[in-house]
This record gives C-alpha cells, sequence and structure tokens, in this order.
C-alpha cells in the first residue's frame, strides 16, 4: 500500500526552500537593523509554514464512500460526457495538501503543461498546467483526479506513481499557492453528498457514495 512520507513532517518538505529564504532575510534585515522590512519578511514567512502545513487527518472509514481530494470550495458539478465532474478551488488560505478518495490502484499518472488561468474559470479546467492521475478502486470504479496549476500556483507536485495502491486518505501531493482540483466520476454509479458552494477538508468530508 503507498504511503508517502510515512514519517509525518508538520510542514510539506516543499515548503522547506521558501521558509528558509524567508527565514534568512528576515535575519539579515533584523541584523541591519531594517526593523520594517524584518518585520514584514518575518510575517511572510509564517504566512509560508501556514500555506505548506500538512495536518494529519484520519480518512472517513465508511468502505463505499468517496472523499475529498483537496481542501476548499466546491465551486462546479457538473456532466462530462458519461462522468460527474467535481470541482473544488483552493485558495492560498487552504491546506494545499491533496488526498486520494478511495482504496485503490492507480492505473496512470499524466502531467501535461499549459496555461495559468484564474483556477475557479471554468477554462482553467481545459487549458491550465495539470496532472491526471486515473484510478480504479478495489471493484473495479474508474474515477479521474486533475490537480490543476491557477494564476499563482506554478508547480504541481504528485507523490503517486502507476501501479501503486494507494489508500484512502493519502497524501498524493501538493499544487503551489492557490488551485484546483478536479474530480470525474462514473455518472450514475454515486449518490452526491455535496453541493455547490459547500466547504470540503480533503480526506474527511465525504464527496458521495457508491451505489
Amino acid at each position: 500500500m503507498f504511503a508517502p512520507m510515512p514519517r509525518h513532517r508538520w510542514i510539506t518538505p516543499e515548503g522547506y526552500p521558501f521558509i528558509a529564504l524567508g527565514s534568512f532575510l528576515t535575519l539579515i534585515t533584523f541584523l541591519a537593523e531594517w526593523k520594517a522590512a524584518a518585520i514584514l519578511f518575518g510575517v511572510i514567512t509564517l504566512f509560508i509554514c501556514f500555506f505548506f502545513r500538512n495536518p494529519k487527518r484520519e480518512a472517513a472509514t465508511e468502505e463505499n464512500v468517496i472523499v475529498a481530494p483537496a481542501d476548499g470550495k466546491i465551486i462546479a458539478i457538473a456532466d462530462a460526457g458519461g462522468e460527474t465532474k467535481i470541482s473544488t478551488f483552493m485558495s492560498v488560505f487552504n491546506c494545499h495538501v491533496n488526498r486520494v478518495p478511495v482504496d485503490g490502484e492507480v492505473c496512470a499518472v499524466n502531467y501535461r503543461p499549459g496555461s495559468f488561468f484564474v483556477a475557479s474559470l471554468n477554462k482553467a479546467s481545459e487549458h491550465n498546467e495539470r496532472n491526471t492521475i486515473i484510478m480504479k478502486d478495489d471493484k473495479g470504479r474508474s474515477l479521474t483526479i486533475v490537480q490543476i496549476a491557477g494564476v499563482v500556483a506554478r508547480r504541481i507536485v504528485c507523490y503517486l506513481t502507476e501501479g501503486v495502491r494507494a489508500g484512502k486518505g493519502a497524501r498524493l501531493g501538493l499544487i503551489r499557492f492557490g488551485s484546483r482540483v478536479d474530480l470525474f466520476l462514473p455518472r450514475g454509479a454515486f449518490n452526491l453528498e455535496v453541493k455547490k458552494g459547500d466547504r470540503v477538508r480533503a480526506g474527511r468530508s465525504v464527496i458521495g457514495r457508491w451505489k
């Protein structure tokens, strides 16, 4: 079973370079007695720590539930061919660690470069830089998670690789500085548990239940 970062870290390693830079600038400006600059860099460094937070979470344990892949606000629920697309927008204030919605196997991971439109816009799903993860659960049902970069987010991180088994609620990656995650589920195969405007938490909130 896939278990990224088995030793829990309160801050994701991807944030370390930014924190180190912020801390260095805070120290230099403090030693130079540039008080306003030192305070500014100190606040920025604290915000970076907050942004890259990596909280421990116990995933919903019910066997038939599908959990949210991202923290944030449900901004769209739409038909997409034979699937239902559920889009979650993550602001810079949300935790940006993405999580696996179900127990299952990773069938494919495909990265595609693209544009950087505001992630809350519908066209971001089609045109922005993104990473697509296709999974099958233990009963052979397919679902797709798409990590989408935004106007500020310029790097998508994915821990999953093709062929691994991933547990529900496991960390699958993150997107830096504001972004979006689309979840595609087979239409008619589940009962939806959320609506547009709801706020969800990755690994904890129930998006739907398999029929």
